[in-house]
């Protein structure tokens, strides 16, 4: 970036410093453009309170589980007349998998995820005042939050919310008579979806545009920490894919309200044939999947970033491979793109299709464990620091390999054909991208908490609390889900007593539920260290965890364009933890790491990794 350029964003900044005072309530704190405040709103509406909404519908579907048939008060109280003297209905079983399923994958995890992270660290990070449109940043933090009220409002419809499962293939999203989930409820999730793909859009655009423009000088590419280049990339990877998500809703929309056939052929309706012809399903399922394989990796990318840079900084090493980590990121954003026909082997996909997808599948598996490899030597013979952000980056290492391991059956068509649309899938994906998501999430929580709130610190042992019951109870959930799935039990069926031979497995559904309660129960502790930390935390120090980064040399008091004077340059890459000279002693003597605005040292050489 240019001198002149700098100069611009300088003066901006200063700008909008002067007027920061005159900030009312409303300014500051709802219609923000500080990235900040933006990011807190994010976590606030997307993780703490659709994350809740999310949890408590799987509490729900997982007790009709483990006790079908039997009444629950919990059920009369919260589903009302879809659950007639406590026994859950139906409908509303498949309504309740369809908005768990959304409101995770898309509200908490996208959207909490890399909303919180992206507009918290990115400008913090590469050293810029903001993003590089703090109005455009607004706009879509309140499309996010005007999809989160549309899709909320859908739970309390007439005839329920939307009931097809989170992928919502036709005909039952395409056919408003369906079932009465495919009423209104599906209007509205579609129109909520619609919404949020615009507000993803616009927050991808301006990630981009921050990350290669607003760079402070001496911030090359090879010198970003690891957390940028994944939120680059991710970002890079939504702008690609969640446009044919939009296409297929648009298109759904038509085939529902105009009378178009884009999804739809040959339908009967109690023997009465409709006038639907041409259209296709499959046709839906590869505009779907097209988004939803690179989907996981929207997901869980950013959360690899956070692991990344959590790691280094608590195991007091420089991480290891870090090029080799930029190319698995830059690998696994192209393959991401050509795997999604995994998802479709028993559509009646040509099998040398079949086996495309098996190839492309299979070779994704190469960078995965690059970055798995290098995390793990990462922590060999390091300084490790057992902080809660540490522990849930090591818990988000392990359920990424034990997740990603079933990964590699389900990639293979011939092996798929046996465990497809089981609860050995939702075993896997729930590891490989929910669990091992949410670690880096509650990771990047932990060790940033100061930068989001003016210096205070989260209580540590309430952390190791939540993170030994969490991780305990997740597995606690999801391993035994793989025997339940490789036993064949089907997944969305409201329940299995009509099959005698799993009866046997009603026990392991009720234990699974038992640990889902204690999980949930876990995440209460994190809320409540959460909330009570922003005002009684204990205040840290300026760069509490001793890290490299440009985010540490900021005030602690938030200041709308981050640094009161000029913007640090950088002299160095983001790693230089633990470096000694040729006396085998430290670089700064008695610090084990190197901030990157710190010049180099007369005869220090910058590493080269």
């Amino acid at each position: 970036m240019s001198a002149t350029a700098h100069a611009h964003v300088d003066d901006h900044a200063h700008d909008d410093h002067g007027h920061h005072h005159k900030e009312t309530f409303i300014t500051k704190y709802i219609f923000s453009q500080d990235h900040k405040m933006i990011a807190k709103q994010y976590f606030i509406t997307g993780v703490l309170i659709m994350g809740f909404i999310g949890i408590a519908m799987s509490l729900l579907f997982r007790m009709q589980l483990a006790w079908p048939g039997e009444s629950n008060v919990f059920f009369e109280a919260l589903l009302g007349k879809w659950a007639p003297e406590g026994v859950m209905d139906a409908d509303i079983y498949l309504a309740l998998v369809t908005m768990h399923g959304t409101i995770m994958v898309f509200f908490v995890l996208t959207a909490g995820l890399s909303g919180t992270f992206s507009n918290l660290l990115i400008p913090l990070q590469i050293g810029a005042r903001d993003m590089a449109s703090g109005f455009l940043n607004m706009i879509s933090y309140w499309l996010f939050f005007v999809s989160t009220v549309i899709m909320v409002i859908s739970l309390f419809v007439e005839a329920g919310p939307a009931a097809a499962g989170w992928t919502i293939y036709p005909p039952l999203s395409a056919l408003p008579m369906a079932q009465p989930g495919s009423g209104m409820g599906m209007t509205l999730w579609l129109v909520s979806m619609a919404i949020f793909i615009a507000s993803s859009l616009l927050g991808s655009l301006n990630y981009i545009v921050t990350v290669l423009n607003l760079r402070t000088k001496g911030m090359t590419m090879t010198r970003l920490p690891l957390t940028i280049w994944a939120f680059f990339v991710t970002a890079i990877i939504g702008v690609i894919s969640f446009p044919v998500l939009l296409s297929a809703a648009l298109l759904l929309i038509m085939d529902r309200s105009f009378g178009t056939s884009f999804f739809l052929s040959d339908i009967f309706i109690q023997g009465e044939v409709l006038h639907y012809q041409g259209g296709s399903p499959v046709l839906f399922e590869h505009l779907f999947w097209f988004l939803g394989h690179p989907e996981v990796y929207i997901v869980i990318l950013p959360a690899m970033g956070i692991v990344s840079e959590v790691m280094a900084v608590n195991a007091r090493k420089p991480i290891f491979g870090y090029r080799a980590m930029i190319a698995s990121i830059l690998a696994i954003a192209f393959l991401s793109t050509i795997v999604w026909g995994h998802h479709m082997f028993i559509s009646g996909m040509n099998p040398f299709l079949g086996s495309v997808f098996t190839f492309t599948t299979l070779l994704i598996a190469i960078p995965s464990a690059v970055k798995a490899f290098n995390w793990i030597t990462t922590l060999w013979k390091g300084n490790l620091q057992m902080n809660p952000g540490m522990l849930f980056s090591i818990g988000m290492v392990s359920t990424f390999i034990t997740g990603g391991l079933t990964g590699i059956i389900l990639g293979d068509s011939t092996l798929d054909i046996n465990v497809h649309d089981t609860y050995f899938v939702v075993a896997h994906f729930h590891l490989v991208m929910g669990i091992s998501a949410l670690y880096g999430l509650f990771a990047g929580v932990y060790h940033w908490f100061p930068k989001m709130f003016q210096g205070r610190m989260m209580n540590k042992n309430l952390g190791f609390v939540h993170f030994w019951i969490t991780a305990i109870g997740s597995y606690g959930i999801f391993f035994p889900m793989h025997f339940v799935g490789m036993a064949g039990v089907p997944r969305r069926y409201y329940e299995n007593t009509a099959f005698p031979m799993f009866d046997e497995l009603t026990d392991v559904q009720a234990l699974m539920t038992v640990f889902a309660i204690i999980t949930a129960a876990a995440q209460l502790v994190f809320v409540y260290n959460f909330v009570r930390s922003i005002f009684y935390g204990k205040r840290g120090t300026q760069n509490p965890w001793s890290a490299t980064t440009l985010e540490w040399t900021t005030p602690m008091e938030h200041i709308h364009g981050n640094w009161p004077g000029a913007i640090p340059e950088v002299h160095r890459w983001a790693y230089d933890y633990s470096k000694v000279d040729e006396n085998d002693e430290y670089i700064i003597p008695g610090q084990d790491y190197v901030q990157q605005h710190v010049p180099l040292f007369d005869g220090e050489e910058e590493l080269q990794h």
